[in-house]
């Protein structure tokens, strides 16, 4: 990228060249930062309406405090890519989110200005907390701040933070970057004011006693309540955090960065939880952006001067949109489907069930424990609930999988979406572990549709199963099967692809194309389990028998997967017979894309004759 268009960021490689600024250049700093900050997305796609939202926040952040001396945590990390450009890594932008570049994420081995490795919401202020508490006993001057959304503060864990820190009270900020106007739209001093006011002893006393005055006047009592009603609401901010035992500042405009300035400089210096309100705007400085900054939350490459994201050319439909057809298909003809998702309707493909069964639909924000539990409830309630989650976030509610749904052999079926690899958002989100840590849980079934279709008949499985159960799809694009009428399939029930000699091949998942086509190579069986949970025990047993190698294949952990589910149920009737297991290896899986990743691990066809060919030698 030419950086002589950026004159001023050309000569900031790290927050020790920012500070050399004085403040009044600040604001043209974030004009450029926040042109390169485009520039650079547009060219490598990648997450930008929220980092645009929080150039003046990221700038007067590293120009006060003292980093990396000073710690600076960012909660989720879509908002960091300003902060990554700041600290060392500008040149690198292009890179981001591609096999061996910039991680699309704060990553601690990555930068030292990188405190907390983050892809899931809500962890900043628990692992900042843990920062100050240490810092209590050091006392080496250090500072930690936390960086946090208003759509993450939806989230519990927030909130047990803030209330664990309210109470031993530690040095520490937690910034509010408030840019949906969701917690208040109103500025200055005079929140504070009547904060104080509305929770005097004074005015509770005038409160009840102004009650039985005007009890007998109805139109002057109706006034009471609405000017009472609107003043609370002017201070509800106030009210919540400092009932936390936080001292609550703001709102204040998180896009003066000279105000940020002065206003992080007077922070910095007191003692005791503190939390900054900033009122900002996602998509800030890009007319699109700003207009439909969930459209541009999350972009692939396009030109900036167009102000439009390049249509995807789909060859088939999404597992996605698989699974939100088969919603509204189901809903349709069943009034008591009841589909809940933790702030993933979109991406899940539940954006047109939403528009046509609004009373069906319950998005509860980034509560993943609370989604599954609201489940719980539907199903002793007798409706059929249907969580649609993220694999990797399914892993945040996995104590109410056990405890309220598979002890109680609840009827709940989840949809799991984004299951194996899924690309450019790296480690934390790479679906790798659901079937390890649900294969162990009592009374659920799990499915893994090798196709569109399959994933259809198996969403209509579980629903229709008197029990826990689980479908688990991929991110992207279905192979074009055709779509069948829904019918059930028999429980553990698996499926016959290829017959052949010696060596067999046991599928599970969307990786059946790159098994068959190993399989037309060295002329093996191929048998599409579909279940991983029942096992089809029946053949399993013939296979064990009338085969010398097993070959399972996944994507998921090799570790407790699939294969080791048929590896313990072999072991167990003393079938004698050698077993490869294919799947991900024993590491995190960084980012790519997902062709590239499997090509890396070796979930494609030729990998899979490779791994066969090494352990026949063996």
């Amino acid at each position: 990228m030419n950086l002589d268009k950026f004159p001023l960021l050309k000569q900031i490689n790290f927050p020790t060249d920012l500070k050399r600024y004085p403040l009044s250049q600040l604001p043209e700093i974030c004009q450029e930062l926040r042109q390169f900050l485009l520039d650079s997305v547009s060219q490598s796609s990648g997450h930008l309406a929220s980092g645009l939202g929080v150039v003046e926040l990221t700038v007067a952040l590293h120009y006060v405090y003292n980093t990396p001396f000073d710690k600076i945590i960012w909660d989720v990390g879509h908002q960091a890519y300003p902060h990554k450009i700041l600290t060392g890594r500008r040149d690198q932008m292009l890179t981001i989110r591609q096999k061996g570049g910039l991680h699309p994420f704060p990553h601690r081995h990555e930068s030292a200005y990188d405190v907390l490795t983050t892809g899931h919401s809500s962890t900043s202020i628990s692992a900042a907390l843990g920062i100050a508490i240490a810092e209590q006993q050091k006392r080496s001057g250090q500072k930690v701040a936390a960086i946090i959304g208003d759509g993450a503060l939806t989230a519990g864990m927030a909130f047990e933070a803030m209330n664990h820190a309210g109470h031993i009270k530690p040095d520490m900020l937690v910034i509010v970057n408030d840019n949906d106007m969701s917690i208040s739209e109103n500025t200055g001093a005079l929140n504070q004011h009547l904060a104080q006011i509305l929770s005097s002893k004074a005015y509770t006393s005038f409160r009840e006693s102004g009650k039985k005055v005007l009890s007998n006047i109805p139109p002057l009592k109706e006034l009471f309540k609405k000017t009472e009603e609107h003043l609370k609401g002017l201070v509800t901010p106030a009210i919540l955090f400092e009932e936390l035992g936080f001292n609550y500042i703001g709102p204040v405009d998180g896009h003066d960065v000279e105000t940020l300035v002065a206003t992080l400089q007077n922070v910095r210096q007191l003692k005791g939880p503190q939390l900054l309100h900033i009122i900002t705007q996602k998509g800030k400085g890009y007319g699109p952006a700003e207009q439909n900054p969930t459209l541009w939350h999350g972009v692939p490459k396009f030109n900036p001067n167009e102000g439009t994201l390049p249509i995807s050319k789909k060859v088939a439909p999404t597992y996605s949109k698989i699974f939100g057809d088969w919603l509204c298909e189901i809903a349709e003809h069943d009034k008591r489907l009841m589909a809940i998702t933790p702030a993933m309707g979109e991406g899940s493909g539940m954006t047109e069930f939403a528009k046509r069964y609004p009373n069906q639909f319950f998005d509860v924000a980034i509560a993943e424990q609370h989604a599954v539990t609201l489940a719980a409830g539907f199903a002793i309630s007798e409706l059929k609930p249907v969580v649609a989650i993220y694999s990797t976030f399914l892993q945040r509610a996995y104590d109410q999988v056990i405890h309220d749904i598979a002890i109680q052999n609840l009827p709940v079926l989840f949809a799991i979406d984004r299951a194996g690899i899924v690309g450019a958002d790296g480690e934390t989100h790479q679906g790798a572990f659901d079937l390890s840590f649900l294969r162990c849980i009592p009374n659920l079934v799990i499915m893994t549709p090798s196709d569109e279709n399959e994933c259809r008949q198996m969403l209509y499985t579980g629903y229709l199963h008197n029990g826990p159960s689980a479908v688990r799809y991929p991110r992207g694009e279905g192979c074009g099967a055709s779509l069948q009428p829904l019918n059930p399939i028999p429980l553990g029930q698996s499926k016959y692809c290829r017959e052949g000699e010696n060596i067999a091949l046991l599928n599970f998942g969307t990786l059946l194309p790159e098994a068959l086509q190993a399989a037309d190579q060295i002329n093996a069986t191929v048998i599409d389990m579909r279940f991983v949970k029942p096992l089809d025990e029946k053949v399993l047993l013939h296979i064990g028998q009338s085969h010398n190698i097993l070959v399972t294949i996944e994507e998921n952990s090799i570790k407790g997967g699939a294969g080791s589910a048929v590896n313990e149920f072999l072991l167990s009737k003393k079938i004698k017979c050698d077993i490869l297991n294919i799947g991900l290896p024993d590491v995190f899986i960084p980012q790519g894309s997902q062709q590239e990743m499997r090509d890396e691990v070796g979930l494609n066809a030729k990998h899979i004759i490779d791994k066969i060919n090494t352990f026949i030698k063996l």
